[in-house]
């Protein structure tokens, strides 16, 4: 099967016509989005890419999606499409790994014997290869922290499989506390960077006036209260990963600062005008919608592109109710063996219970109840009525029950009425709201915002 990526339909049905009469199967798909979800699922013995396809002529699109599915298809030969033609892009194509590059017009007996070519050399290199060349996966990565094993968590730790290896810059989306933390933590471990120091940043908890001596360090007497030299977060990474958390929290002014330093990987210590270089994996992460904030001119659209060559989108916990019970028994056993307590097991019905919660805090609300659960019962068998007990949803323990009232509840209503609950439940403090609920201050921020909810700050 050969894949042809274009926005334009007139191209996809002219190159389709092309290939069918050359005797090839030809697949047509109109943005990078449809490509990558083909890619994921099989392998083409072809890619015919254009370079353009929404926001620009500058061919930047192409050589993200190029390079997007190197990642996944390393082997698969790509021809690159543009009517925007030059020398420079051709080069950075070829660096990038396309096979060839055919501006448009094309002449089709030029692109068949391109193609026919690619196809042939493809082949060959395939017949080289031994069985000793190719490598088990199942033996090769590890994932001894993430608890699951639902469909939705085995494809992205397909995905984290097949990314871990490379250098690829890595977004992880996804709400707040899915696990993000734990993805990014699974790419370094599997990477060839492993050994090397994995440093962590909240860069929603950054303000402007701290972020450069965070992030690049300072010399003592730089500032006021520079005291001492301090190492930035950066060089902290070098040789190794550099987490980037809540990277849609960052105000536009770092978010510039920031750009520099992933374009070249340098950077100046304030009150040092020596550049310094750094060999870092940068992997960032955020429940936020980067596309909409760049369409809206509140996130950077050329950082956009710099920290998303690959996006590894996490399930909330309510699409993948069969881990429920997985990290539900992880969450008590490890309880148990902090508290020295003895071993707690769950009843069917308290399960099944646990499994009808929506969740809006995710992972982290599930890990919450099941700990104070444990604690405030003291039993050694769990059912449903103690998470009854302990439940602030009280909306939602109807819905567990069956209660007709609740039918008919959207998503949002549910998290609303959650989040409403918790505010009563903890008098309007937004601390202990918050934590109860399994989500971050800003995070709840955030959700109060969203759904209109006044509090007293």
């Amino acid at each position: 099967m050969i894949l042809i990526i274009d926005d334009d339909a007139a191209v996809r049905s002219s190159l389709t016509f092309l290939l069918k009469r050359a005797g090839f199967e030809p697949e047509a798909v109109p943005g990078p989005e449809e490509a990558l979800a083909v890619v994921r699922r099989m392998v083409p013995q072809l890619i015919l890419m254009d370079m353009n396809f929404t926001l620009t002529t500058t061919g930047e699109e192409g050589i993200q999606l190029l390079k997007q599915v190197k990642i996944f298809q390393p082997d698969v030969p790509v021809i690159l499409m543009t009517a925007w033609g030059s020398i420079s892009l051709a080069v950075q194509g070829m660096q990038a790994g396309a096979f060839d590059f055919v501006t448009k017009p094309w002449n089709n007996l030029v692109l068949l014997k391109s193609i026919r070519t690619a196809i042939e050399l493809s082949e060959q290199k395939k017949e080289l290869e031994t069985p000793l060349n190719r490598l088990d996966a199942d033996n090769k990565f590890h994932f001894d922290k993430i608890i699951g094993q639902s469909a939705p968590l085995m494809d992205v730790l397909g995905t984290v499989s097949r990314i871990a290896p490379t250098n690829a810059s890595v977004l992880i989306t996804g709400e707040s506390g899915t696990g993000k933390e734990l993805i990014a933590e699974a790419i370094h471990t599997n990477s060839p960077r492993a050994k090397e120091p994995f440093v962590k940043v909240n860069l929603g908890g950054l303000s402007q006036s701290l972020f450069e001596s965070e992030m690049f360090g300072h010399k003592k007497g730089a500032f006021t209260d520079a005291y001492i030299d301090r190492t930035g977060r950066f060089e902290m990474a070098n040789k190794g990963t550099i987490f980037l958390d809540e990277i849609g929290d960052l105000e536009l002014s770092c978010q510039v600062k920031l750009l520099r330093v992933l374009q070249d990987q340098t950077f100046e210590v304030l009150g040092d005008s020596r550049p310094r270089k750094v060999d870092i994996r940068v992997v960032s992460a955020t429940n936020r919608n980067l596309r909409e904030m760049v369409a809206e001119r509140m996130f950077r659209e050329d950082l956009f592109y710099r920290i998303n060559l690959i996006t590894v989108h996490l399930p909330a916990l309510r699409d993948r109710k069969d881990d429920i019970p997985l990290l539900a028994r992880y969450f008590a056993d490890k309880q148990s063996e902090i508290n020295g307590l003895p071993t707690v097991r769950f009843s069917s019905e308290a399960l099944t219970f646990l499994q009808k919660l929506p969740y809006p805090g995710n992972i982290r609300e599930l890990k919450n109840l099941v700990e104070r659960t444990i604690l405030v019962s003291g039993k050694a068998v769990l059912e449903a009525s103690d998470f009854e007990g302990q439940c602030l949803h009280t909306t939602l323990s109807a819905k567990a029950e069956g209660a007709p009232s609740f039918e008919g509840l959207t998503l949002d209503e549910l998290e609303k009425q959650t989040i409403l609950q918790a505010l009563k439940t903890h008098a309007g403090n937004l601390s202990h709201a918050a934590m109860a609920l399994g989500i971050s201050r800003a995070a709840l921020y955030r959700r109060l915002e969203k759904y209109d909810i006044p509090v007293d700050k």
